[in-house]
């Protein structure tokens, strides 16, 4: 029923190599809205920069798709007299997989270039050779000699920093790059409002598509839409862990996998009538999904948008990605695929004015 075509291939790659850091999303956002418009009656942004589509506007009963467009990201914190520059986290960056990162230093006359150092192995002897990656020791070189010069290029306390990887497919099966936490999911509720569109489907309900921002740092820009749309049900997409790559813990973390399909998380915050009515879903429609469970919270949107406005019904639908939060997350093809038909066939099922509570 539904493959990924062409021209949503190349939007996705210019979503993807599109930096959009936590806070400073709007770029991204603008490309995801052109993308979108064809395929909804109208759009709005938030004053934070949600940015979300409306299909059929205007009806009581609202149901709500979401996935968050912000990266991860640096912050310049600290600049030398030498001219290097000292970083703090914008999210959950990695600090180990930075040493000779190339990356992209934002300012508001464009883009620095710059890249991590790190002494050379010839040179970590004795004591040295335990020297690891820390926030403290982590540092970015613009080749500037002293900190007059870096002033001059526009860099300052406060510049936002991304890495310059950018969106490839591995193998005619899997997609690679930086971000796909969660602009994936971003692409995925995009291509339902496409499908919706082409299928020329009549929803009964009015439908949110919301991108949301700042998740990377605790679910705010969904916190603030949930306030603003008070919608009666919200389906989330992001990512979840694949556990089978070399040094993930199955036992502690799951048994998920790439190429077997979206999972399906049990949580406090999941309503479980909203979600057995996802698996019938799967079901009827053949497509396989994977299961995982969250002792407490999600982590992701999905518990804003649970606990908001006297409590929401919401499940979570998640992508299997290896290598998180690194410039070379991967997620298998066949599984955005199937997170899209999850959705769609969700949305498809689902009545106007449909109540889940338990008794």
């Amino acid at each position: 029923m539904y493959s990924i075509n062409q021209e949503g291939l190349d939007f996705l790659k210019r979503y993807i190599n599109n930096a959009a850091p936590t806070g400073q999303e709007y770029n991204g956002q603008k490309l995801w809205i052109e993308y979108i418009k064809p395929y909804i009656d109208e759009w709005h942004t938030d004053n934070y920069g949600t940015a979300y589509g409306v299909i059929n506007p205007g009806q009581d009963y609202k149901i709500v798709i979401e996935g968050h467009a912000d990266e991860i990201s640096w912050f310049v914190n600290y600049i030398t007299d030498d001219g290097f520059l000292h970083v703090i986290r914008n999210g959950g960056s990695d600090h180990l997989i930075a040493p000779s990162k190339r990356v992209n230093i934002h300012n508001k006359n464009g883009i620095v270039k710059g890249v991590f150092g790190w002494p050379a192995i010839h040179v970590r002897k004795g004591e040295d050779e335990k020297l690891k990656p820390t926030i403290e020791n982590l540092f970015i070189d613009v080749g500037a000699k002293d900190k007059e010069e870096v002033l001059g290029m526009g860099i300052h306390v406060g510049a936002v920093i991304t890495y310059e990887d950018e969106f490839t497919v591995l193998n005619d099966k899997y997609f690679v790059g930086r971000a796909l936490d969660n602009r994936i999911g971003g692409f995925c509720i995009a291509e339902v409002a496409r499908l919706l569109h082409e299928n020329k489907k009549n929803l009964p309900y009015t439908l949110y598509i919301v991108n949301a921002v700042q998740e990377e740092i605790g679910l705010r820009g969904a916190e603030m839409i949930a306030q603003t749309i008070k919608p009666n049900v919200a389906i989330v997409t992001d990512v979840t862990h694949d556990t089978a790559t070399p040094l993930m813990k199955s036992k502690k973390l799951g048994d998920v996998k790439c190429g077997k399909g979206p999972s399906v998380t049990y949580a406090p915050a999941v309503h479980n009538n909203l979600l057995n009515l996802i698996i019938d879903v799967a079901e009827k429609h053949k497509i396989n999904i994977q299961r995982e469970a969250a002792s407490r919270s999600t982590g992701t949107d999905t518990d804003a948008f649970a606990y908001s406005n006297g409590g929401v019904p919401s499940a979570l639908i998640s992508l299997p990605l290896r290598y998180m939060h690194t410039t070379v997350e991967m997620a298998h093809k066949s599984d955005v695929e199937s997170v899209v038909k999850l959705i769609y066939n969700t949305l498809l099922t689902i009545e106007n004015g449909q109540s889940f509570k338990y008794f």
